[in-house]
């Protein structure tokens, strides 16, 4: 069931629009990324060891690679200055046969696999000081320019009589030696090679998207950014410029991380005196969920979701905290003020997220109450302001407060964001809904929908006699899929034109696709639950162990190797937090790409079923 309710005398905001490069719709229940896909076996690299981008403004001087390079307008501008710097020395005849040699030459730092071209895709290895030539292009070079090359070399930026001394001492006897001057100069592998990098149709068809293996699946990365957590269930960010993040614990802990990815020590919440939870795995009870007000820089408001046990009875209890006055690390615990409890006749299907919409109002999502085929449903009374708006406000029969049901445990729900130049969608709920014992749902909610349970499992009739029902009015979901197909991530796009969603599994890239600085392509299977930071960059949270007690778990920042956003476009300057204690900083547990077991990386990117949810 999901409740829609206006928490306390707090006001009701909208979401403001973050600025992202990422994506366009976010499932946290799948990862829905809207990317393209290509096939092929290329490593588009630049010499700063990461992924090519768009530059914005286009380039000027090397406008070959104005599309999709490794520079921006400002080493455009560079290179422009040290070719003119060496065409001075040459007459009007020299510059005509000799400035596209050198032009060439320097401009190849622009090249999407500059890192290939002078030898540098390990950083651990030395880099050419030019980049590396095709046999006969090299022949042309030395039979027309020869003398050149220290011009050349000179120019790269080094100063003093030593790094002119080297040079010449580097150059002497390659000008007259063709033999010597293409070994110097030449890159053996003939694909990368200048200029055939330019002609291979392969590692220039569909640059900038992400690698699809030939079985279809997206091959993506990732990047570890906090460990050592024990079951990490929810992450939030509070949208004020300081870029932090907030990470709940199971066990009811709440940490803050700050942008530069070091933890303040003491806890921003700790209620692990009250959450009622245990170490066996897959105990689905504990501290589920967090929100922080979408105006939390001046409401200063948190609100949490947790498990509790009054008087021997099982709850789910909704609370509302405030900000301390002392520390904007740390909530006010004395502050707790319920909105809302509902008892759990059994330990599981407890939902947990908790979230507010593009109305300003806040989201509940609750489970079926437990065991199979939901025979439960009792329902606790809410102390808080029900919208004038909900769809069963005023009718004796039904809780003012639900906003829509028939949901059997929604455990991850998010807001679209929109489409970044049209804002189609914006403000849309998508859920993932954990099925019975056949399928999994995702779910497009809207206000006073039914949506099957226990009717109806997916598309498939779980109740004969219910789903036959002329009056069952229910919604479908826009995707499901059955338990076999589960257990893994997976993307939906959505076609605008049919309303239709269209499914591509997702995997860790291979071989060299993940060869960049910090990013990994291995995580825990037992995937708890998806975020999005202040930026919009996406998130999983992992575990080795689903136990609450385990410190296994991991948060992994997903990465697309195939391109990234242009210099000073997602250059974030985090607003000052002052800090008071210790800040523990990070280190990664793993930094370094794996050998896949096999072509679609499933060995080591392990398939839990928390992936769909909760069973």
């Amino acid at each position: 069931m999901t409740l829609r309710t206006s928490p306390g005398a707090a006001a009701v905001v909208p979401w403001p629009v973050r600025c992202t490069a990422s994506l366009s719709y976010l499932l946290p229940l799948l990862l829905l990324l809207l990317l393209h896909s290509w096939r092929g076996s290329s490593h588009p690299q630049c010499l700063d060891y990461k992924p090519p981008f768009e530059p914005r403004p286009p380039l000027v001087f090397c406008k070959e690679y104005s599309k999709f390079g490794c520079c921006d307008l400002e080493q455009d501008t560079e290179i422009s200055t040290r070719f003119y710097t060496v065409m001075d020395f040459f007459d009007y005849s020299g510059f005509a046969t000799c400035g596209k040699f050198i032009r060439s030459l320097l401009c190849q730092e622009c090249s999407p696999y500059s890192a290939h071209l002078y030898d540098a895709e390990d950083a651990n290895t030395p880099m050419r000081l030019l980049p590396g030539l095709c046999g006969d292009y090299c022949s042309d070079y030395w039979h027309q320019c020869r003398y050149t090359l220290s011009l050349v070399l000179e120019g790269l930026g080094g100063v003093g009589l030593d790094f002119s001394a080297r040079i010449a001492n580097l150059t002497v006897g390659l000008e007259e030696d063709r033999g010597r001057f293409c070994d110097f100069l030449e890159l053996k592998d003939k694909q990368y090679c200048y200029p055939n990098v330019l002609s291979n149709a392969e590692l220039n068809a569909n640059l900038g998207s992400v690698r699809e293996d030939p079985e279809g699946c997206l091959e993506l990365c990732l990047q570890e950014v906090a460990n050592g957590l024990r079951n990490p269930v929810a992450m939030v960010h509070a949208n004020d410029g300081s870029h932090r993040f907030f990470v709940a614990e199971q066990l009811g802990y709440v940490w803050v991380y700050l942008a530069n990815g070091s933890r303040v020590d003491r806890p921003f919440l700790n209620l692990t005196q009250a959450v009622l939870t245990s170490p066996w795995a897959g105990d689905e009870r504990g501290f589920l969920c967090i929100a922080l007000h979408p105006s939390f820089t001046t409401v200063r408001k948190a609100y949490v979701y947790y498990s509790v046990s009054v008087r021997k009875q099982e709850k789910i209890r909704v609370s509302e905290f405030t900000l301390s006055i002392h520390d904007d690390n740390q909530l006010d615990h004395m502050s707790e003020r319920t909105i809302l409890e509902v008892v759990e006749p059994a330990s599981n299907h407890n939902g947990g997220q908790l979230l507010f919409g593009d109305d300003g109002y806040l989201y509940i999502f609750i489970g079926d109450g437990g065991r199979a085929g939901d025979p439960f449903g009792k329902f606790g009374n809410s102390q808080n302001n029900i919208p004038p708006d909900n769809p069963f406000l005023g009718q004796g029969s039904a809780l003012p407060e639900i906003y829509a049901y028939g949901v059997r445990n929604m455990w991850r729900c998010s807001v679209d964001r929109g489409d970044a130049a049209t804002g189609r969608g914006r403000g849309r709920l998508f859920c993932g809904d954990v099925g019975q014992n056949k399928y999994e749902e995702v779910d497009l909610i809207v206000k006073g929908g039914n949506y099957g349970w226990r009717a109806k499992e997916g598309f498939s009739c779980y109740d004969r006699k219910l789903c036959h029902n002329s009056s069952l009015d229910d919604i479908l979901p826009i995707f499901a899929y059955p338990h076999k197909m589960g257990k893994r991530l997976m993307s939906l796009k959505e076609n605008t034109t049919t309303g239709k969603w269209q499914y591509n599994e997702i995997c860790m890239g291979k071989d060299q696709t993940c060869r960049f600085p910090k990013l990994i392509n291995s995580y825990y299977k037992y995937i708890i639950s998806f975020a999005e930071d202040e930026a919009g960059e996406l998130y999983f949270l992992a575990t080795g162990a689903a136990s609450a007690t385990a410190r296994m778990g991991v948060i992994y920042k997903i990465m697309d190797p195939s391109k990234r956003a242009p210099p000073g476009k997602c250059n974030i300057k985090p607003s000052p937090v002052k800090v008071k204690g210790k800040l523990i900083h990070f280190h990664p547990k793993e930094d370094e790409t794996r050998p896949q077991a096999d072509g679609r990386g499933r060995q080591t990117a392990g398939r839990g079923r928390q992936t769909a949810g909760r069973d």
